[in-house]
């Protein structure tokens, strides 16, 4: 992948190699989980960082089967964790630090429920494709056939 002397690369260049198109990206964009830069002439400009966001954004899409609007919240939640991390190696005081321990523990907190949320619907379904599959086995034995169990 070209860059420019920055070293920032071009929405094109992005997009392909994420697997997505230029208009996902605008769109990523438009929703404020990408805020890429600007070249002089005025088109957009990624980093590394924006790329690697860019991956977190297919990942809990496709992966994790999160929605727009949850990957927002994920991300606000893991940008704000980075900030604390940030604050806390600067050297603060020491009622500062128990501060941002207790908001970071209740930002993973909160994380970790959503992901058990997601966890129960996911274990719902399978569930439900292993009752079927009970009945498809039960229908093939009473009607003789011989099929692997799986």
């Amino acid at each position: 992948m070209t860059s420019d002397p920055a070293g920032r690369h071009s929405i094109g260049q992005v997009a392909a190699q994420a697997g997505v198109t230029p208009r996902t990206l605008r769109y990523y964009q438009e929703l404020g989980l990408l805020a890429p830069g600007q070249s002089p002439g005025g088109s957009r400009r990624y980093t590394e960082a924006d790329a690697a966001r860019l991956r977190r954004i297919i990942e809990l899409r496709d992966v994790m089967g999160f929605d727009l609007e949850r990957i927002r919240e994920i991300l606000g939640a893991e940008d704000r964790l980075a900030e604390l991390k940030a604050e806390a190696k600067r050297g603060i005081s020491e009622a500062r630090r128990r501060e941002i321990l207790s908001e970071a523990m209740a930002i993973n907190a909160r994380m970790q429920e959503q992901v058990r949320q997601k966890r129960a619907i996911l274990d719902g379904f399978l569930l439900e494709l292993e009752a079927k599959a009970a009945t498809y086995a039960t229908v093939a034995e009473e009607l003789g056939l011989d099929l692997p169990r799986r």
